[in-house]
């Protein structure tokens, strides 16, 4: 320990006062994971002698809150949590801040951090990380101005995915069913269906970098920030209609301006004004003077470096069409891949479809590369899934369908969230794919690219086109798992673990996946022959766990099952003995659908796969074990051995869904409760352990 004489707490021959620990823990669900890194704490603090309090910040809401007396009392403060908590109350005090997997995983190391951590300054910011001056975070694994800004770009990030996942699925459907070639591109016939439905997802995507930009902004400056992130990001995406700029910024320009906007208003806030003012500051003064200043910024100053990129890039490459068809299509790759929308891509899209007439090579190499970053992004996330996350590995699907309609947007989550990986491995991708395709001789005659457009007929050999495209896709999967896994290496992680890199991200609005239902071994419907229950002796009252939701019917002391959808299906079944289940099919399909959003595999051998339908009748809680263990996706790698599935009726989704989540998973965190629950002996036994959950 750094800061005490002796073991941690110890008074006694030291003279010393025993530490005391507040902590904090939160997660972006506000479910299992905030409660197990509570429990890992509290006991790690038990076992060292260290006087501990742990507030939970779950979806129940704050729980076992932290007084001004148990503040004032403690040594230092502990912030495990993925998501931002306010820190105004521990200015003067040693905070950590790390994020929730630590919490759970290195406890003890956190404790002991803590107590040389820095001293966390004052600050007027409105919450959490954003926009305090203090130095809480610094010398707290990384510091806090990288640990914010990266917090701040996935926050943009995790806003932005639904967009272009919507705006991209549009635009994917409405051009395979209501679009047709031409020589301007791909239209549709002028106030139709699709011509509509064409539209909806224009405006999705115009609306994804200026929520991108805000909410960067957002998370570094709160509300205020909040405008003039997003009219930063419209500049961005659309400088040329808003005031006839020669290009746009692109998504690299919506990350300058959030974190411009963020910062900005940060500044301002500093400043010192009347009291008369104070009130109108964060409605009025602070979003109209950071909107001017960062408009005007970016008109006079970001916007004229652009043009002159956008510019001096066309005139070299309208240079270069006489060149080596390999160099040229490499060139062009290249330019495709690196900023998807940029002033770098639209040179180079916009030569090749001012040559289409006179030299259709240009743009067929144009066309091969464009829906290599998709594409290849997507495929990256199905090859190596412990690399990512959830919410990144449902996103890949989606990236995988834009790529085939040569929608390259789709990559853009992953070039933001990790741009230092994803774009080198973009540009190397697009690059082979337009050289290949220039060697070969590709051409295309209309201003679009992928498969789509080769299946309109718009393309002449296609064969190798589809060579080109394919191995670009390949050549951008390999080299970004690839960068990644050094990233992770760097950094002292297990390239093969998803638990350090996963869980430290935010979860992405309205995105993530589990392991995809239908991948599963085939399943006899029910409950295996073999493996019948033991009920209660007749004229006996049934033991009864969680309030009467769990009992003698809903326990299996092993599952026939091998995989997770089989497990679910299996336990569904059984569930389905209690009378409580109206539509088993309809129960596995929702608690699939769950699977989808996120695993809940919550590690430790343990699993908790839940879900909220009117297929039953009142809330029933089953449990089972496999000795062999189930691949749940859970973050520490581990099988899920001990399996409670919880299923309740929409009414009865709110608090007392997540008070049984949140019962289990801190009675779960108990080894010696574990230990108990696997070695039972049969279903008797199981529920004598269980009932010791309170």
């Amino acid at each position: 320990m750094t800061s005490a004489a002796g073991p941690p707490g110890g008074g006694g021959a030291s003279g010393r006062s025993p530490v005391k620990l507040v902590a904090v823990t939160a997660c972006p669900t506000g479910i299992a994971h905030t409660y197990m890194a509570a429990e890992k704490l509290q006991q790690a603090a038990d076992r060292l002698g260290v006087g501990m309090k742990v507030e939970t910040q779950g979806s129940i809401g704050a729980e076992n809150l932290l007084t001004d007396n148990d503040v004032r009392e403690a040594d230092a403060v502990i912030i495990a949590a993925d998501k931002e908590v306010d820190r105004e109350r521990f200015a003067g005090k040693r905070v950590l801040a790390t994020g929730v997997a630590d919490g759970i995983h290195k406890p003890e190391e956190l404790i002991e951090r803590a107590q040389s951590a820095p001293v966390q300054a004052g600050t007027t910011a409105a919450a959490g990380d954003g926009g305090g001056a203090g130095a809480g975070d610094a010398g707290a694994g990384g510091g806090r101005q990288r640990s914010q800004a990266y917090k701040a770009l996935m926050n943009g990030v995790s806003y932005m995915i639904p967009f272009v996942v919507v705006g991209g699925l549009l635009l994917a459907v409405s051009i395979a069913l209501g679009g047709h070639t031409t020589p301007k591109g791909i239209e549709f016939d002028k106030d139709s269906f699709w011509f509509y439905v064409n539209a909806l997802g224009g405006l999705g995507f115009k609306l994804m970098l200026p929520i991108f930009s805000g909410y960067i902004a957002y998370a570094l400056g709160d509300r205020p920030a909040l405008v003039p992130g997003m009219i930063g990001g419209f500049l961005a995406a659309d400088a040329v209609n808003i005031y006839g700029a020669d290009a746009n910024a692109g998504f690299l320009g919506a990350i300058a301006t959030g974190f411009l906007a963020g910062y900005l208003v940060i500044w301002i806030k500093k400043v010192k004004v009347p009291k008369f003012v104070m009130p109108i500051m964060p409605i009025i003064v602070i979003p109209v003077l950071s909107t001017l200043a960062l408009g005007l910024f970016y008109i006079y100053v970001i916007g004229r470096p652009i043009s002159w990129v956008f510019t001096t890039l066309t005139s070299w490459l309208n240079g270069m069409t006489g060149s080596s068809a390999i160099v040229l299509g490499a060139l062009i790759g290249l330019m495709i891949a690196f900023d998807m929308g940029g002033p770098v891509n639209k040179t180079a899209f916009l030569v090749a479809v001012g040559l289409i007439g006179t030299n259709n090579h240009v743009m067929g190499m144009a066309a091969a590369a464009i829906p290599v970053m998709p594409l290849g992004q997507g495929l990256a996330t199905q090859l190596r899934r412990k690399l990512y996350g959830d919410q990144e590995r449902e996103t890949g699907i989606a990236a995988l369908f834009m790529g085939f309609f040569g929608i390259s947007e789709g990559a853009i989550p992953f070039a933001a969230a990790r741009p230092a990986q994803v774009i080198p491995a973009n540009m190397l991708g697009g690059a082979v794919a337009g050289a290949v395709a220039g060697l070969a001789g590709v051409e295309n005659s209309v201003p679009h690219g992928g498969p789509i457009v080769a299946l309109f007929g718009a393309v002449s050999g296609v064969a190798m086109f589809f060579v080109a495209m394919a191995l670009g896709v390949a050549v951008t999967a390999l080299t970004t798992n690839a960068l990644i896994e050094i990233k992770l290496r760097r950094n002292g992680t297990a390239p093969g673990s998803v638990a350090a890199a996963a869980v430290r991200e935010p979860v992405l609005v309205g995105a993530g996946a589990g392991a995809a239902p239908g991948t599963g071994a085939a399943v006899r419907p029910g409950r295996a022959p073999a493996l019948t229950q033991t009920s209660a002796p007749a004229g006996a009252a049934e033991p009864e766990v969680l309030s009467g939701y769990l009992t003698a019917r809903t326990v299996k002391t092993e599952l026939a099952s091998d995989s997770k959808e089989a497990a679910i299906r299996e336990m569904a079944g059984m569930l389905a003995d209690t009378g409580n289940v109206r539509d088993v099919d309809e129960l596995v399909r929702v608690a699939l659908a769950r699977e989808a959003q996120g695993t809940t595999g919550l590690g430790e051998s343990i699993a908790i796969p839940h879900a909220k339908t009117d297929a039953v009748a009142r809330p029933t809680v089953g449990f089972a074990r496999s000795g062999e263990g189930i691949e749940w996706g859970a973050l520490d790698g581990t099988k899920a051995r001990l399996i409670f599935m919880i299923s309740v009726p929409e009414a009865a989704a709110g608090d007392e869904h997540l008070r049984i989540l949140a019962l289990l998973s801190r009675k779960l965190m108990d080894t010696g409760f574990r230990e108990r629950l696997q070695g039972a002996p049969d279903e008797r036994a199981i529920l004598d352990v269980l009932r010791e959950i309170r």
